[in-house]
């Protein structure tokens, strides 16, 4: 495998993946899938500004249909999915993910069935979408925007306003970044580039808005383009409570209230009947405006609710219908051509551009729709999540312009914020859509962030320091030789517990005699002096780097100095070393090569609920990625046999503890598990640091580990044990 495809692979798998649900999708429903607002569309390739849906789109369907048919058009946009999921890939790498973060951010778009079936409807979100990667690109690929990509990147926000008008939501986390960015706020600079992104904006929006104004004689977007406000009242309104004047009583919806879909009340302008008689001269749009704002007054919190529900319906982990809500089935694949139109008129259209009738092979049909009913979908759980992260990183202190923390921070922002802006038009899961591009690339830049102070790893043992670590032993403790069995401890200004450690150490365990080395990762307090009065043999490493780096040097010099196998503990009192014959004897029976304490299978004093939780997910996680029941993946009380634990590459200064695992058991190494202790640190203070940062951390160290060993293969063994 080249260094491209090594690099790439989780890439070029979910790509390979992606690309057969498009091929499916095209040749299953031939020549495109035609929804309500696709006829619409088609209708308006002439660019009227009179229409309901602005123009944006047909500007993009015009020159496409000019080329080919319908097929041709949604093979594009098939095209155009596969290469918004490179585009955030790229973006996300260059912002500083590791390669296994960017193909994960993009999975969402390459392998959602939603997504896969918008792309082959006659439909204007793939457009909107890639819009949305570009303003990413535009305004976080290199840093801090300067005035030309502002301009751009106005100009665009312009254009995605006449494809989707949820657009113009843009505007609001668009200017909030070019303030932000650098803190610009502070300097009239900042304040000259947000205007000049807003007129940029206003240059594409106003002339189209004077357009329609002089075809439908009011300024707007669109032609009858509705009321929301008059929709989302419509919905909720409690007529037979409502002090209404008889003429705004025409406006109340007949349905009762939990049947009531808001779509059918925003668009209600269609019909030229609606609402029903009226006083000679009454303009319609105007009561209906003062209806709305009626119910608004005396229902405010009806309506609100009604948003907010709609909202939180976006992060449900599974996808189902409400009576109220638009039907999902319209986005789903069937096993027949879906009818949105009268039958002739559909064919009409098909042979029009393509010259066949509408067609779908029933069999991959069916293939398409269990894979999306079945589970091949993004839940909107993960996409919340995903927005976590993203937002999380405002609780991390970074420089004033980090481009990861800033990328995810604007993606975050502007993701929910146009959810909650669709929401308070209607729910419709069509309107999830644009998430899948804004929402993973907030988590994997949140992420990255969050996971970046731990970012850098060690070298090839030994580097500089550790040369420098093994010279202060050699120093301390010439031709030192040191027991078959040694207890290494990494300690870091631990002088107020280290001492009743190494009290309570025993002398012997199993027959065997007991020395320790603790390593002192670059103290600054007396743990040193303290381990070498208590008669451990001491290392001290002369700069701080974590415990994972102390570790590999305690593992490294006990092997070379006569250790056959090394007990881990730590040096904070919080584990039993009277239960380290359980760790020691399936060592020395060779019934394993690596045995852990389980504080799950054993006693457990938790001060704080977050860990507590941390130690189960990590590991069902690990159990999950090693298919072995693990139950805990951080303790600190672990046997091992010495060789073993010098023959796994570990290059994690910190959280090493699941590096050091999965890498034992990618290269096949017999794994027990045995009950013990975990008490309450007794002296000192944690340096674990948050429970967030901490867990972002452990969680990128496992599955990285996991990645190289198990995925790429790198250090495994052909036996299955390690030698």
């Amino acid at each position: 495998m080249t260094p491209f495809l090594r690099r790439h692979a989780l890439l070029l798998a979910l790509l390979a993946a992606g690309t057969a649900l498009r091929v499916l999708a095209w040749v299953a429903y031939r020549p495109a899938l035609l929804y309500i607002d696709s006829f619409r569309y088609l209708g308006n390739l002439a660019l009227r500004g009179d229409q309901m849906n602005p123009i944006g789109y047909d500007l993009v369907l015009r020159p496409l249909l000019a080329i080919g048919g319908l097929a041709f058009v949604a093979a594009v946009q098939h095209v155009a999915g596969l290469a918004i999921a490179v585009g955030v890939y790229a973006l996300v790498r260059r912002l500083g993910a590791r390669p296994w973060v960017g193909a994960l951010a993009a999975a969402p778009i390459l392998l959602d069935g939603y997504q896969v079936q918008i792309e082959q409807n006659i439909m204007s979100e793939v457009v909107f979408e890639a819009l949305l990667l570009g303003l990413l690109w535009l305004l976080t690929a290199r840093g801090r925007p300067n005035g030309r990509r502002i301009v751009l990147a106005g100009l665009l926000i312009g254009f995605g306003v006449l494809v989707r008008l949820i657009g113009v939501t843009l505007a609001a986390p668009f200017l909030l970044y070019v303030l932000a960015s650098g803190r610009a706020w502070r300097h009239w600079r900042g304040w000259r580039n947000a205007g000049v992104g807003l007129l940029a904006i206003v240059v594409v929006v106003a002339p189209y808005a004077a357009e329609v104004k002089a075809q439908t004689g009011k300024w707007g977007l669109s032609g009858p383009s509705g009321s929301m406000l008059y929709g989302r009242a419509a919905a909720v309104a409690d007529c037979a409570n409502l002090h209404l004047d008889p003429t705004l009583m025409v406006f109340c919806p007949a349905q009762p209230i939990p049947e009531r879909l808001v779509d059918n009340y925003t668009h209600a302008d269609l019909d030229p009947l609606w609402p029903g008689p009226l006083p000679p001269g009454a303009d319609r749009t105007a009561l209906a405006g003062r209806f709305a704002r009626e119910v608004l007054k005396a229902q405010w919190w009806d309506v609100t609710k009604a948003i907010i529900g709609d909202f939180s319906k976006s992060f449900r982990f599974t996808r189902s219908t409400a009576i109220n809500d638009v039907p999902l089935e319209r986005w789903q694949f069937q096993q027949t051509y879906p009818l949105w139109a009268d039958p002739s008129g559909v064919a009409t259209v098909t042979r029009y551009y393509d010259g066949i009738d509408p067609q779908v092979d029933e069999p991959i049909a069916v293939v398409l729709r269990n894979y999306q009913l079945g589970g091949g979908f993004v839940p909107g759980a993960v996409l919340g999540f995903f927005a976590l992260l993203g937002l999380l990183t405002l609780f991390r202190r970074k420089q004033p312009h980090d481009k990861a923390r800033a990328g995810a921070l604007f993606a975050a922002g502007t993701g929910l914020l146009l959810l909650f802006a669709s929401a308070v038009f209607e729910f419709s899961w069509r309107y999830q859509l644009p998430a899948l591009v804004l929402l993973p690339v907030a988590g994997a830049l949140g992420f990255t962030t969050l996971t970046a102070a731990s970012r850098r790893r060690l070298g090839a043992y030994p580097d500089a320091v550790d040369e420098g670590a093994v010279a202060d032993f050699e120093g301390r403790h010439p031709d030192a030789r040191l027991s078959e069995l040694t207890v290494v401890i990494a300690a870091y200004n631990e002088a107020g517990g280290i001492g009743q450690v190494l009290e309570k150490m025993p002398d012997e365990c199993l027959g065997l005699p007991v020395d320790v080395l603790v390593v002192v990762d670059g103290g600054t307090d007396d743990t040193a002096r303290i381990a070498r009065e208590h008669g451990a043999y001491v290392c001290v490493a002369p700069v701080n780097r974590g415990q994972g780096a102390a570790l590999r040097i305690g593992y490294h010099l006990a092997a070379d100095k006569g250790a056959k196998y090394i007990v881990t503990t730590d040096g904070d009192d919080q584990c039993d070393t009277s239960e380290m014959p359980q760790l020691v004897a399936p060592l020395l029976d060779g019934s394993a090569d690596f045995v852990t304490g389980s504080r799950r299978l054993g006693y457990e004093e938790a001060d704080s609920r977050v860990r507590w939780l941390g130690v189960r997910v990590f590991a069902w996680l690990a159990s999950a990625l090693t298919w072995r029941k693990l139950t805990d993946t951080s303790f600190g009380f672990r046997g091992m046999r010495a060789d073993l634990a010098c023959a796994v590459p570990l290059n994690e200064p910190q959280y090493q503890s699941s590096e050091l695992l999965l890498g034992l058991t990618a290269r096949g190494a017999r794994v027990l598990e045995r009950p013990m202790s975990m008490r309450l640190r007794r002296a000192g203070r944690s340096k674990k640091g948050g429970s967030l940062v901490y867990g972002a951390n452990y969680a990128r160290v496992m599955t990285g580990t996991w990645w190289r060993g198990y995925v790429l293969r790198r250090g495994r063994t052909r036996s299955g044990r390690a030698s």
